[in-house]
C-alpha cells in the first residue's frame, strides 16, 4: 500500500494515501471534533467543526475531507481555530429547535457535547417555513434538520432530498416512495429523523389490570441492546434482557428467536416445494418488512417470488394468542403482545392488514431496541445490575438457526439447514455456507443437495437488491433462492439499533449471534422438540395452520405524507 507521511501537532505519522486529515489524527489520539462525520459515508463538511490548519494553506481547512499528503503540517489547536468552531457551532444551532428530552440520541447527544466544549445554545422556537412530516412509521422533522445530507446519502430510494432551504424534503417524484427501512435515523446526527414513538401509550396498557403483557425479542437484540448500557457491541445479553423485560412488568417474556424456528421450517417446506415444482423461482425472503415494501412498490412484478411465511415476529403473535388464552382461560383481546425490534419497519409491519387474525393485529405494539433503552432508563432499570434470567419456556428456547436470523444470510442459512435434513437425512455441515456469512452487499453460492445445486445469493441493502432484481430480470433463471434484508448486515444494523452505529459495530453484533449458535446443543430448527408439539396441540387444523403462518403481498400504492403540528404530536399508523 502506497502511505504518506506528516505532521499532526508536531507528530509524525504515516498513513495510507488517500486517508484523510480526521482519520490519520484519530489513528494518531488526536481529536478533532466532528458532528456531520460518520465512518461509513463520505464526508460532506457540512458542520465544519473539524476544521485545521495546514501550513502553507490560507484560511481553515476541513479535517474530514481533505487527504493527507507528504509532508504535510497540520494543527488541530489554536484560539483561531477555537473561535471558528465555536462560529460554525452557532450556525448548526441556529437550525436546530431545541427538544432534547425526546431525542433519539437521549443521553449521547455528539451536539450537546460541542455546545458543552464551545458554548451556544439551540434555537428555542420554531421557525414558520420548517415542516414536520410522517410517512409510514417514520417521521422527518425539519425543525432540527441542519442539512448535512447525510440522510439523503443513505435513503436507498431516493425518497429524502435537499431542499432549497439546505434542509431535507420529500421528493415529490410519484415513483418514489419511503420503505421505512429507517437508515435516515441512524446517519442523521443531531436526531431530525426518528421512529413513531409507542411506549408512552404502553405504560397506560401496564395500569390497566385485565390486560396480560406479553413481551417478545427479536434475534439481533440480545448482542446490541447492551451497547446503551456501556457493554461493548456484540456483547450477548440475552437473558438479562428477558430480565429487563419482567422488571418492566411485562407478565410473559419470550424470545422471538423462537418464532424464527417456525419461519424456518415453514420457509425450508415452501423451498422444497418450489424447487421440485419449478414455479416461482427464485423463492425470496419476505422476513424484512422494508424489503417486502420495497417489492410491493417498485418491483410488483416478483410478488409471486416472495415466500408466503410470515416473519417471526408475526409468527409468534398468532402462537401467543392462540396458546396462551387456552392455557390462563382468558379472552385472546385480553392479551396485549409487545416486540422489541430492530427496525422500525417492523411498526409498519405489525399494523398490516394482511397479517391479521380473526379481526385483530397479532402483534400490538412494536418497540425499538432505543425505545425499549429510553423506558428501562426512565424506570430507573440497570440492565447491568440485572439478574440473569432466561426467556419463558415454552417459546424463550430458540435454536442457534432462530438465533442467527439477525445477521444478513442467516435466514436461507437456516432454512437450509432444514431443507438439507429433510432431503438426506444428516446436518448441512457449516462449511457448505460459511460464504453467505459475512458484512458484503451481495454473496453468491451454489449449495449441491442430493445431486441438485441449488443457486442462493444473499444480499444486503435496498441498493444491491436493487442490482439483483434488474440482474434476474435479465436473466430470470440464474438463482434459486434469494435472501434480502433492507439493511446493511442484517437487523443488527437495523434503523431501530442503538446510535452511533458503523459497519464495524454491526459487524461485532452479527459476530456474537454466530458465536451463540455455535455454542448452542440445539443448532438446527428440526432439532427443536418444542415446534412440532406445539404444532400438534394448537395448529392441527390445516386452515388454522395456514392463516396463522402463511400471508400473501401484493401491490401497493405511494405512502400517505401526513403533516404533524410538532414531533410530539401523536402518531397515527
Amino acid at each position: 500500500m502506497e502511505t504518506v507521511s506528516l505532521f499532526i501537532n508536531g507528530r509524525r505519522t504515516t498513513v495510507g494515501r488517500g486517508t484523510t486529515i480526521l482519520e490519520a489524527a484519530q489513528l494518531l489520539g488526536v481529536e478533532i471534533p466532528t458532528l456531520c462525520n460518520h465512518p461509513d459515508l463520505p464526508p460532506s463538511g457540512t458542520c465544519g467543526m473539524c476544521v485545521v490548519l495546514v501550513a502553507g494553506r490560507d484560511g481553515f481547512v476541513r479535517a474530514c475531507a481533505t487527504p493527507c499528503e507528504e509532508g504535510m503540517e497540520v494543527s488541530t489547536e489554536s484560539l483561531g481555530l477555537i473561535e471558528e468552531r465555536k462560529r460554525n457551532l452557532g450556525t448548526v444551532l441556529g437550525k436546530h429547535l431545541l427538544e432534547c428530552d425526546d431525542c433519539v440520541f437521549s443521553q449521547k447527544c455528539r451536539l450537546l457535547g460541542l455546545v458543552r466544549e464551545f458554548g451556544g445554545r439551540p434555537v428555542a422556537t420554531r421557525k414558520e417555513e420548517d415542516r414536520v412530516l410522517q410517512s409510514g412509521a417514520i417521521v422527518f422533522d425539519q425543525t432540527k434538520c441542519i442539512g448535512c445530507g447525510n440522510c439523503t446519502e443513505v435513503c436507498p430510494t431516493g425518497y429524502l432530498e435537499m431542499g432549497e432551504n439546505g434542509k431535507m424534503r420529500l421528493t415529490d417524484d410519484r415513483k418514489k416512495d419511503c420503505i421505512n427501512c429507517g437508515q435516515c435515523i441512524i446517519h442523521c446526527p443531531v436526531g431530525a429523523i426518528e421512529g413513531v414513538g409507542e411506549f408512552e401509550e404502553l405504560e397506560r396498557l401496564f395500569d390497566d389490570p385485565t390486560k396480560v403483557m406479553v413481551a417478545q425479542f427479536a434475534p439481533s437484540i440480545r448482542t446490541s441492546i447492551g451497547e446503551e448500557f456501556g457493554y461493548p457491541p456484540g456483547e450477548d445479553v440475552t437473558d438479562k434482557l428477558a430480565e429487563a423485560l419482567r422488571a418492566v412488568g411485562f407478565d410473559h417474556v419470550f424470545d422471538t428467536a423462537f418464532a424464527a424456528d417456525f419461519t424456518t421450517t415453514e420457509e425450508a417446506g415452501e423451498v422444497l416445494e418450489r424447487l421440485k415444482s419449478g414455479e416461482n423461482l427464485p423463492i425470496m425472503t419476505s422476513c424484512c418488512p422494508a424489503w417486502v415494501r420495497f417489492v410491493e412498490f417498485f418491483y410488483p412484478d416478483f410478488l409471486p417470488n416472495l415466500a408466503t411465511s410470515r416473519s417471526p415476529q408475526i409468527m409468534m403473535g398468532g402462537i401467543v394468542k392462540r396458546m396462551l388464552p387456552e392455557r390462563l382461560g382468558c379472552d385472546a383481546r385480553d392479551i396485549v403482545v409487545v416486540s422489541i425490534m430492530p427496525c422500525v419497519s417492523k411498526k409498519y409491519e405489525a399494523g398490516r392488514k394482511e397479517l391479521m387474525l380473526d379481526g385483530a393485529h397479532p402483534v400490538d405494539r412494536v418497540l425499538t431496541t432505543r425505545e425499549l433503552a429510553r423506558l428501562l432508563r426512565k424506570k430507573g432499570i440497570d440492565l447491568g445490575r440485572l439478574d440473569a434470567k432466561p426467556a419463558d419456556d415454552p417459546l424463550g428456547n430458540p435454536s442457534g438457526a432462530g438465533v442467527i436470523y439477525g445477521s444478513s444470510g442467516g435466514v436461507f442459512e437456516s432454512a437450509l439447514r432444514t431443507a438439507y435434513f429433510t432431503l438426506t437425512g444428516d446436518h448441512m455441515p457449516d462449511a457448505a455456507v460459511t460464504e453467505i456469512r459475512g458484512h458484503e452487499g451481495i454473496k453468491r453460492k451454489d449449495i449441491e443437495i442430493v445431486g441438485r445445486t441449488v443457486r442462493l445469493v444473499v444480499v444486503s441493502g435496498i441498493k444491491n437488491a436493487r442490482a439483483v432484481l434488474d440482474e434476474l430480470r435479465e436473466e430470470p433463471g440464474i438463482y434459486d433462492a434469494v435472501e434480502i434484508m433492507a439493511c446493511p448486515g442484517g437487523c443488527v444494523g437495523g434503523g431501530g439499533q442503538p446510535m452511533p452505529s458503523s459497519r464495524e459495530t454491526v459487524w461485532k453484533r452479527a459476530q456474537a449471534l454466530y458465536e451463540i449458535d455455535r455454542n448452542k446443543e440445539m443448532r438446527r430448527a428440526y432439532e427443536n422438540a418444542a415446534v412440532p408439539k406445539i404444532y400438534r396441540n394448537h395448529f392441527s387444523d390445516e386452515e388454522l395452520h395456514r392463516k396463522t403462518f402463511h400471508t400473501v403481498y401484493g401491490k401497493k400504492r405511494r405512502t400517505a405524507v401526513k403533516t404533524l403540528k410538532h414531533s410530539k404530536e401523536p402518531y397515527d399508523l
